[in-house]
């Protein structure tokens, strides 16, 4: 498989752009365990082009989690072009445009997923930005607005005529949000289409082996894509691709695996916002599910203001589970 020049050969895996989920740290670590591509935290490009340090700071990449893609969302012509430019600058590999959130602050305006009630402004923007940047502009998005407006084969089309070079489909539309199952019938419809160029990446319900080989076997994705099954979880990739990393990770592995991520979260960022960056990832990791009396320990460890302290919950947690 490739997008522009990038290769990433047979059936990679690639994990999904998520608010205050795929901070530097998580990402560098998803790459270790075989993601063969990532993607910063969606960015605003209204925020973006209004030079908001929060913002900025999601643009900073490093070497070693390229191949990287920085994706932007917005519902203003000007500011996604605007943006895209300042995207290109920060140097990632590729540049993605988010029209499939489908949270209401960003829907609800008229972005992310908003766009599948607007498709020509999708499509001016989807343009523009093509005509704006030289990386390669790949597009994320879901089957449509509702069960009453699939309209994805037909905008896949339309998309890939604007000049994106690689699509990703969520198999959901917009009113399901992240409820009932995924439906990858349209995906691989999607992908069955002969008029269809360029690479078709499937995302929604990957948990295992199992599901990504079936994405790939019956619906022929080019590039299966995790997102939140990977929260605390940066080794399924490992998992899913059934690699072979060497002895299977322990649950003491796993648990250094976690105080690795607060580690580059803390040098990277700083002590308070590197714990924040980590805490979503340890409230949702599966290594804690399980453990008798756990909430009181749970809640000290998501109340913990320090490095030191978080570190001594975590070790004494790994004492219980070894014990």
């Amino acid at each position: 498989m490739k997008i522009g020049n990038i290769e990433f050969g047979q059936r990679p895996l690639f994990l999904a752009p998520m608010e205050d989920v795929t901070d530097i740290g998580f990402r560098m670590l998803c790459k270790r365990f075989g993601a063969a591509m990532v993607y910063t935290e969606f960015v605003s490009a209204e925020a973006l082009v209004r030079s908001v340090k929060s913002t900025m700071n999601k643009l900073t990449i490093c070497d070693e989690e390229r191949p990287v893609g920085i994706q932007i969302y917005g519902r203003d012509v000007d500011a996604m072009v605007e943006a895209a430019r300042m995207v290109e600058a920060a140097g990632p590999d590729l540049i993605d445009l988010n029209f499939g959130c489908p949270v209401k602050k960003v829907a609800g305006k008229g972005a992310g997923a908003g766009m599948l009630q607007n498709i020509p402004k999708m499509l001016e923007i989807t343009r523009k930005v093509v005509d704006a940047v030289r990386l390669p502009v790949t597009v994320k998005t879901r089957l449509g607005w509702d069960s009453g407006n699939l309209i994805i084969t037909e905008l896949a089309e339309r998309l890939q005529d604007c000049g994106i070079q690689a699509l990703t489909i969520h198999g959901r539309t917009r009113a399901q949000m992240y409820t009932g199952q995924a439906d990858w019938t349209l995906i691989g419809d999607v992908k069955r289409n002969p008029r269809i160029r360029i690479p078709i990446i499937g995302n929604g319900d990957i948990t295992s082996a199992e599901d990504a080989d079936n994405a790939f076997r019956q619906y022929g994705v080019d590039a299966v894509m995790i997102g939140r099954a990977t929260f605390g979880r940066p080794w399924i990739f490992g998992e899913v691709a059934e690699s072979s990393f060497g002895i299977p990770l322990t649950v003491s592995d796993k648990i250094d695996i976690l105080l690795e991520q607060l580690r580059i979260n803390v040098e990277r960022i700083d002590e308070y916002r590197g714990i924040l960056h980590t805490r979503r990832h340890l409230a949702a990791t599966p290594i804690f599910k399980g453990i008798p009396d756990f909430r009181q320990t749970r809640i000290a460890m998501l109340r913990a203001e320090t490095v030191e302290e978080l570190t001594e919950i975590l070790e004494r947690v790994r004492v219980q589970l070894m014990t």
